[in-house]
């Protein structure tokens, strides 16, 4: 089992402590709304399961897989850099995901290129300088304030001088202000386009796996601000609310690339819908 899924294993035992080989959907309903999959969710699982009241787990586990699209092979081709932009709520853990992505990719023999474009906050500017330093990655960064498209300019520019293959982008994230931030994001799109063409490669939105369904509103904002082509959903090892991911995917149609998993570089798990619908369900079936 995952270890940031035993929370949301706590909350299924307590509604159904004993495992079976069937159950019926009134307990399935239960157990899955108890997960923080949405009502309506729920009742889209139990509609496309066979009529019979008894649930079974290979039929279930048919239903659930269906939620979660496959992430575009993006290949990172002889355009270099790679673009990706990274958005999302202050708080979560945008900041750290650019930094556990950057890992990933410098293991993997890539060099990377972090741009600091998140100018609103001081503290953003100096969390990315402080993983860029314990990373030893290079960043390109401003003082709080200056023009974060700017930043974005000057990354993508660099990066393609120096033949870097990766180029990862922070972005602010008030949504309090939200029609600022929306001309200000998508300001920096165009100008990604600008420093090389088709640029971003991937927009991914970072959402915050304690917040459970209420990320589906933030979701939405961002996609109608300048489009979602992917998630990563943080700190999963710290909620009950595992299910809410079923509900994220059917509501925005996104693939989730990776899993937060906790605060070291190391925990940024690519997201294997099998074996997530298997956690589910082995919590809940012999």
């Amino acid at each position: 089992m995952f270890d940031f899924f035993k929370k949301t294993a706590q909350v299924i035992r307590s509604v159904a402590p004993k495992k079976e080989s069937t159950i019926s959907k009134e307990l399935l309903e239960e157990i899955l709304l108890e997960a923080d999959v949405t009502y309506e969710c729920v009742e889209e699982i139990i509609y496309y399961l066979p009529p019979s009241n008894q649930v079974k787990k290979e039929p279930l586990r048919r239903v659930l897989l269906t939620y979660f699209i496959e992430p575009e092979k993006k290949e990172f081709n002889d355009t270099k850099p790679f673009v990706e932009l990274i958005f999302g709520v202050n708080g979560a853990g945008k900041t750290t995901t650019i930094a556990k992505l950057a890992y990933r990719y410098k293991n993997e023999g890539k060099t990377v290129l972090l741009g600091a474009a998140d100018t609103f906050r001081a503290a953003a500017i100096e969390q990315l300088k402080r993983w860029a330093e314990t990373l030893e990655i290079p960043i390109v960064a401003t003082k709080q304030g200056h023009d974060p498209s700017a930043v974005a300019f000057d990354t993508i520019s660099s990066a393609k001088a120096k033949g870097v293959n990766n180029v990862i982008i922070d972005t602010a994230g008030r949504l309090h202000t939200q029609s600022n931030l929306a001309k200000e994001l998508q300001k920096i799109v165009r100008i990604c386009d600008k420093a090389k063409n088709g640029a971003p490669d991937r927009k991914i939105l970072v959402l915050d796996g304690t917040q459970g369904n209420s990320a589906i509103n933030q979701a939405h904002a961002f996609n109608e601000m300048i489009g979602i082509d992917a998630l990563i959903v943080t700190k999963l090892d710290g909620t009950a609310k595992g299910g809410a991911i079923f509900s994220i995917a059917k509501e925005i149609q996104k693939p989730i690339l990776y899993l937060g998993v906790g605060e070291k570089k190391e925990q940024l798990q690519p997201f294997d819908k099998e074996k997530f619908v298997d956690a589910l369900l082995d919590e809940i079936f012999v």
